[in-house]
């Protein structure tokens, strides 16, 4: 073991994760099946909330590009993330499932659940809780007492089980689920527990932009798309709680925020950038989001991107966005990447310069590839990180950004995560084409890296040009430039060759993107 690493991943935590990582491990509460007596359910919303992918047909789930016959809610023969996706019970939201296969699925975990243990995470009940009261909402003929009975106890297990040793997305998706459970079952009691913990975390996690503080535009769309859910619930159902309108007034208030910042990082065409952990397919689109905060009556106005450290300049025909932030989800930087001055370019609203994204969660060579320095297009001093990332979620040192002088076409920063070197980048966004510039306080040798689209074709290759089917990067001062074979992901398990320009230099270096 690093003991050394694992000092400086821990030095970053907040002392109640540490100590709830101990009480985690002395205690360990069983669930138990209350018997709930009679009462008042939300047969109601007061619009359609977003229907899921389709990923269930027959006994075959189709996630994260694998599909494979039920084996059981604890099997991971096709990883971690396929057994969560399977317990999660997304599908019993999508088009094309009915409500007695829906119902089939529920009564058979029900029947399961002495013997489910992936499953009772919390994380995994939270997300399962607040796909049942959806679907019990949109279908009250399926509500028995059976259901109701397992519902409301695997709540009360949440509720012994609040993950405070991670904080993050997990805790907020935990208080996602007791304020909707409060909702659903006309609980002040749990509408009021959830609450508490919902809005210090959304405080705590939404940055004055909008944007969730862990960096990753996929999670603010899924985290959007809960809070959404939680004011479909607040205002469809009337709990008798004095303050339920403050509490209403609040979740609008944080989603008209977190929509200005969606507004503000998509692309013209509605894409998210697919920087830190992103992928397409897995969250809601932008555009599907947008109409259901319309029909929520929900407004917002796009906001000025600042503490995320995302900017997004287009002009003429290039349109890029750029990370120029520090890791700010300082005690869960999980999902972040060691991708300090990393962007994305499309040329004619087409990717041109992509991030690599993420195809895995397993904590593998490749996942350990996707959130390392060299498969960012920023650059690396001897291959190495600018952030110490490893164990698949973990960070040790990180670099610490400084931001010099901004304006709407020139950004200048340097940052210090290579040990003895700062390095400076400026982007300038000029008319005659998109800049990035090079500077080392030493002299010693880098590389940077510039990752091309799927599709796009190298033609020619120089020291001073990179000649593609989609446009030309006009280097000054390299040493060399190299094109090799790489591989990118839009999607999970999913691999795409592409090309990959390493350019070589000594303290100063400069290309133009056109």
């Amino acid at each position: 073991m690093n003991l050394s690493r694992l000092f400086r991943t821990v030095s970053y935590l907040k002392p109640i994760q540490i100590v709830f990582q101990v009480l985690n491990r002395i205690r360990k509460p069983r669930y138990k099946c209350v018997e709930l007596a009679d009462c008042s359910v939300g047969n109601r919303l007061h619009t359609e909330p977003i229907s899921k992918e389709p990923s269930l047909v027959n006994e075959e789930f189709t996630f994260l590009n694998i599909t494979q016959h039920f084996e059981g809610w604890n099997d991971i023969s096709n990883g971690n993330l396929f057994t969560y996706n399977q317990n999660y019970f997304d599908y019993i939201n999508s088009k094309g499932v009915s409500s007695e296969v829906a119902c089939a699925w529920i009564d058979k975990f029900i029947n399961e659940i002495e013997t489910v243990t992936w499953g009772m995470d919390p994380y995994p009940i939270a997300l399962r809780s607040i796909n049942w009261m959806k679907f019990f909402s949109q279908h009250p003929e399926s509500v028995n007492q059976v259901r109701l009975n397992s519902l409301w106890s695997q709540i009360c297990h949440l509720q012994k089980k609040l993950e405070y040793h991670l904080l993050g997305n997990h805790l907020l998706e935990d208080s996602f689920a007791l304020f909707i459970g409060g909702c659903y079952f006309h609980d002040e009691n749990l509408l009021r527990k959830g609450y508490k913990v919902l809005s210090q975390q959304l405080k705590e996690q939404i940055l004055n932009d909008g944007a969730h503080f862990e960096q990753s535009p996929m999670y603010h769309c899924i985290l959007l798309d809960r809070l959404l859910d939680c004011y479909n619930f607040s205002v469809s159902n009337t709990i008798g709680v004095v303050d339920q309108s403050r509490m209403n007034d609040c979740l609008r208030n944080y989603a008209s925020k977190m929509l200005g910042h969606l507004a503000a990082i998509v692309y013209s065409n509605g894409d998210i950038p697919l920087l830190n952990d992103s992928a397409n397919r897995i969250s809601p689109t932008s555009n599907q989001l947008f109409d259901y905060a319309e029909r929520l009556g929900i407004k917002w106005e796009k906001l000025d991107l600042k503490e995320s450290g995302y900017r997004h300049w287009v002009k003429e025909n290039l349109e890029a966005i750029i990370d120029v932030g520090n890791i700010s989800a300082s005690y869960q930087p999980g999902h972040t990447h060691a991708d300090t001055f990393n962007y994305e370019l499309r040329k004619d609203n087409k990717p041109f310069i992509v991030d690599t994204g993420i195809s895995t969660y397993e904590k593998n060579g490749r996942r350990q590839y996707e959130r390392s320095t060299i498969a960012h297009n920023t650059v690396s001093i001897n291959e190495a990180d600018t952030s110490e990332v490893w164990g698949g979620f973990r960070v040790g040192g990180r670099a610490t950004v400084n931001v010099y002088e901004e304006s709407d076409e020139y950004i200048s920063a340097s940052h210090n995560g290579f040990p003895g070197v700062k390095c400076n980048r400026e982007f300038i966004n000029d008319i005659n084409g998109f800049i990035v510039r090079e500077t080392l306080d030493k002299h010693v040798g880098a590389k940077s890296y510039i990752h091309l689209a799927p599709g796009v074709q190298v033609i020619e290759v120089s020291s001073s040009k990179v000649l593609t089917s989609s446009g030309v990067i006009e280097i000054q001062n390299s040493a060399k430039v190299d094109v090799i074979d790489e591989l990118a992901s839009k999607e999970y398990n999913q691999l795409i060759p592409i090309k990959k320009v390493v350019i070589s230099f000594t303290e100063k270096m400069q290309y133009i993107v056109k």
